[in-house]
């Protein structure tokens, strides 16, 4: 299909992706996908950047050159946050599809191009039309089909298979061994909103190989603004079907507690007496379990 397709979702949720996949999976393949960012040009610039320019069109246009929908011809044209376009740009970009044609800047030569165009925006695009910030005729028409890409805390089952997506690939693109995530990391993990969505998901995973302890991402490997709202009983969870011996597995619940406890307070001090043992005896255990060289 050549449909217009409009993405919607909040930013950082992948609707890149989603374009490059349509894209990818279409007859146009093999042609070029070009992406743009509409809110990051210029108004004044938007016309020569989309349509081109001629030598001489303004000043500073010292040769001929391409513009987006040129370069994009018989391939993909990516808008991205296309809600962020000047209304003056929208009448221009609405002529250009309906007519398939153009007229780079300070030209009389007429263009024709055959573009696939996907669309994307974080904003709510039918309050923007009724605000008349948006044209309605190039609303419908670049959203002959719509795809609605829901925050990532809404879809807490994809959570964990992105993490362990975003593990293997920064993994081996740097040559880290790494063996996965501990139970609290994930459980952290999960307990987490997200408001950067999967961006923000993919830059804590790959910040998390320069605090590595151990053969797993454990908590100490995340940020603290993620750790810092986790509490004792979102994290306490001991696999009985393991063979560990009730002294491990008590000792793995205390190591659990004291971690919770630095973790929430990032004060020595605070953290036993939120444990209600004192310095020296969290001091002792910190040294026990190998947590001596935490931040605290």
């Amino acid at each position: 299909s050549d449909l217009s397709v409009m993405i919607l979702g909040p930013s950082g949720s992948g609707k890149e992706v989603i374009a490059q996949m349509i894209h990818r999976y279409s007859d146009r393949r093999d042609k070029p996908f070009v992406a743009v960012n509409c809110g990051s040009i210029p108004n004044d610039l938007q016309a020569s950047e989309f349509f081109g320019a001629v030598k001489g069109a303004f000043t500073g246009a010292v040769a001929d050159r391409k513009g987006y929908f040129e370069t994009a011809n018989g391939g993909t044209l990516f808008l991205d946050e296309v809600g962020n376009m000047p209304y003056s740009m929208q009448i221009l970009l609405l002529r250009v599809l309906q007519e398939k044609e153009f007229n780079p800047v300070g030209s009389d030569k007429v263009k024709h191009i055959d573009v696939r165009i996907v669309s994307a925006t974080n904003e709510d695009m039918e309050k923007a039309v009724q605000e008349g910030r948006f044209r309605e005729d190039l609303y419908y028409r670049l959203a002959e089909l719509e795809i609605v890409q829901p925050p990532l805390k809404d879809c807490k089952d994809d959570i964990l298979p992105l993490a362990e997506f975003f593990r293997k690939e920064h993994s081996g693109r740097i040559r880290v061994k790494n063996e996965g995530f501990t139970e609290e990391a994930k459980a952290c993990m999960l307990g987490y909103d997200w408001p950067g969505n999967v961006r923000e998901l993919k830059n804590v995973i790959e910040g998390s190989f320069n605090i590595i302890r151990s053969r797993e991402i454990g908590l100490e490997s995340l940020p603290s603004y993620l750790t810092s709202h986790f509490e004792n009983e979102k994290f306490m969870v001991i696999n009985y079907d393991d063979d560990q011996s009730l002294t491990e597995k008590v000792e793995e619940y205390e190591r659990r507690l004291i971690m919770w406890a630095l973790n929430s307070t990032k004060n020595m001090s605070l953290a036993a007496d939120k444990l209600k043992i004192s310095k020296q005896a969290l001091n002792y255990k910190l040294l026990k379990y190998g947590l001596k060289d935490r931040k605290r």
